[in-house]
């Protein structure tokens, strides 16, 4: 209380002389505010002078509250570099987990495995089937669903070996969703106590339990969508393509997220000499890393609709430049999400797209004065963008072998990743 008058004595000394009235409880709340010396008695008068006097200085009270606010501010304390740090790399540790979860959600739909866990239970699913009954009897059940059915009358009878590889990879893709929530919580409780959570970061971390906990949901309202019956038995049992880019959209926000607030606690953030087209340089960073993100979201629908083995030619589509059945479906706009030669269409152009103004950003800013991190971050950005561009072209031309998928699915995050720190290091700072 003490430190507190001292912090606000000046105010009292502009005001008094229009607040103070005759009487015990003004002269002692006077020598409050003159002698920053605290007692019972003055605490008490100072009580019964806000209460008399309260309409006679609306003004000093206001400004009373906004230097309590800030002398309480200043006297927090702070936190240090080294757990800055540490919660930097925890939150990077969190983001390499939801990498990696995407890439394990890409395999298990690479390899048809996401349909055969058939029920979701949190804690029950921990524990895979062990004895030769128990895998028997989870293979009688998967049986009854829609997608063995398939299997059965295209490929022949499935064997208890071929279901054991696919319900492995669900079962390993959602364990290691479990693992992101572990990894996330309990950390985020020890930090929270020690005091090392910054008040900017306490909200932030709503954000991102809410985001795990709605990535769990969504896994499963995608699962369940692919376990019913089709309507016709020769129909390939899929999932939703919107739940399914539903589930990789939420991903990926979630991990850039993760990632954006991991680097700004071990970076140290980088002065930008001031130029004209400093604004703009920094909203077409943030437009690139929002084209990143809408390319990768199209390639949810091409994976959902097995577009890619459409059309396996490049640049044309079977020696067209737009092909005839674009807009086969009625209404037009259900095309664009629904018919998988407009998807295929759509992702290739996307991406061909970005590439181009990844190009373009990169010739425009070599002339511009940018800090040796954030070059580094538009060289890489432009490199990553070449290489994605060519992973992509080789699974279109070599029929989408799992591998190349696979890794051109990963090849997305990490440039997801470069555009992400771009727009970090020119991220404005606070003056």
């Amino acid at each position: 209380m003490q430190n507190l008058l001292i912090q606000i004595s000046p105010i009292g000394r502009n005001v008094m002389p229009l607040i103070i009235k005759p009487g015990p409880c003004c002269q002692r709340f006077h020598r409050c505010f003159t002698t920053g010396r605290v007692s019972y008695s003055r605490l008490n008068a100072a009580r019964q002078h806000f209460t008399r006097h309260k309409k006679l200085f609306p003004g000093l009270l206001s400004q009373v509250v906004r230097q309590s606010a800030t002398a309480a501010e200043a006297a927090a304390p702070e936190i240090s570099q080294k757990a800055q740090k540490i919660v930097g790399g925890w939150l990077l540790s969190c983001a390499g987990m939801c990498a990696g979860a995407v890439l394990l959600g890409g395999i298990t739909r690479l390899t048809e495995s996401g349909l055969s866990m058939v029920d979701w239970k949190l804690f029950k699913d921990m524990k895979p089937p062990r004895s030769q009954q128990e895998w028997e009897e989870e293979f009688e059940i998967y049986k009854q669903y829609p997608e063995y059915k398939y299997v059965a009358q295209e490929k022949g009878d499935m064997t208890l070996s071929e279901f054991k590889f696919i319900y492995y990879m669900e079962w390993g893709h959602r364990m290691w969703g479990r693992g992101v929530g572990l990894v996330f919580a309990l950390p985020a409780l020890y930090f929270l106590k020690k005091g090392w959570i910054s008040k900017a970061l306490k909200p932030r971390l709503a954000i991102y339990t809410a985001l795990i906990g709605f990535q769990g949901f969504l896994g499963w309202y995608m699962v369940k969508s692919g376990l019913q019956e089709q309507p016709n038995s020769t129909d390939i049992p899929r999932v939703s393509q919107y739940r399914l880019a539903s589930h990789l959209g939420s991903a990926l926000l979630l991990y850039t997220l993760f990632l954006w607030n991991g680097l700004a606690h071990v970076l140290p953030p980088a002065q930008i000499p001031d130029f004209k087209q400093l604004a703009r340089v920094r909203g077409m960073a943030h437009g690139l890393m929002a084209a990143v993100f809408v390319t990768a979201l199209s390639g949810a629908f091409v994976a959902g609709l097995d577009a890619g083995l459409t059309y396996n030619s490049w640049p044309k589509m079977a020696d067209r430049w737009i092909p005839d059945d674009l807009l086969a479906i009625s209404p037009k706009w259900k095309n664009i999400f629904e018919n998988a030669t407009t998807v295929q269409f759509n992702h290739r152009y996307l991406a061909q797209g970005t590439v181009v103004l990844i190009s373009a950003f990169w010739l425009m800013v070599r002339k511009y004065p940018l800090p040796i991190r954030a070059r580094l971050a538009v060289n890489c950005l432009a490199g990553m963008a070449f290489i994605q561009a060519t992973m992509g072209i080789l699974t279109l031309l070599w029929y989408v072998p799992t591998h190349l998928a696979a890794t051109h699915q990963s090849g997305s995050v990490v440039l997801l990743s470069m555009a992400t720190w771009l727009a970090l290091e020119l991220r404005r700072l606070p003056k």
